[in-house]
């Protein structure tokens, strides 16, 4: 006769602090799940991208003059520095927006060669701080701090020196001379040549 194991050992009914246990796992599991989905969307809705910075920026032609000081942006979409900005920009615009013209230009479109040619644009994202009249004061390129711009925009709205006039970050490198020779090289490979 052989003896089934099930029969031998009876199932001990589980305790009931241990039901309790497991219960608080899971409903712990599920709290903290559920708020890392939430907080997760909340910022992920919140991000803000260059193409709506873009549409909401002030025209070139109105800020050179309609006689509030300007902060000029040279970007492009690909630019990897200029999207880890992008919120941070979209900060300051909301702070500054009623004293300060947020303008974007979008280095890949042959438009606005003309103001890369003046502002000696070679690296992006390039930041031109212009004056009520419309008169440079300072540059800074690359990743800035938000102190850095703040500060900055702080100061053209006071009509003080910038304490940030050349400050350099990381950058996207950008050639003005091979967007108007129709390169072959893919602005995106920061200067390493696209084989035929």
């Amino acid at each position: 006769m052989s003896k089934d194991s099930s029969l031998d050992s009876p199932e001990k009914p589980e305790s009931s602090f241990g039901v309790r246990l497991r219960n608080f796992l899971i409903v712990t599991v599920a709290v903290v799940l559920s708020v890392a989905l939430f907080l997760g969307l909340r910022s992920e809705n919140n991000s803000v991208s260059l193409t709506e910075l873009d549409r909401n920026s002030t025209p070139l032609s109105v800020a050179l003059n309609n006689g509030k000081p300007s902060l000029i942006e040279f970007y492009a979409n690909w630019c990897t520095v200029c999207q880890k900005m992008a919120p941070e920009i979209a900060t300051l615009e909301e702070e500054y927006a009623g004293n300060v013209n947020f303008v974007m230009l979008n280095v890949d479109n042959s438009k606005w060669l003309p103001e890369m040619l003046q502002y000696r644009v070679d690296g992006i994202p390039h930041f031109v701080f212009l004056d009520k009249n419309a008169q440079a004061k300072a540059e800074t390129i690359g990743d800035q701090p938000l102190t850095i711009m703040g500060s900055n925009l702080e100061a053209l709205i006071a009509g003080s020196p910038l304490p940030y006039a050349q400050a350099n970050g990381r950058v996207s490198q950008f050639s003005t001379t091979e967007a108007t020779t129709g390169s072959n090289e893919d602005p995106r490979s920061h200067g390493s040549q696209v084989a035929n």
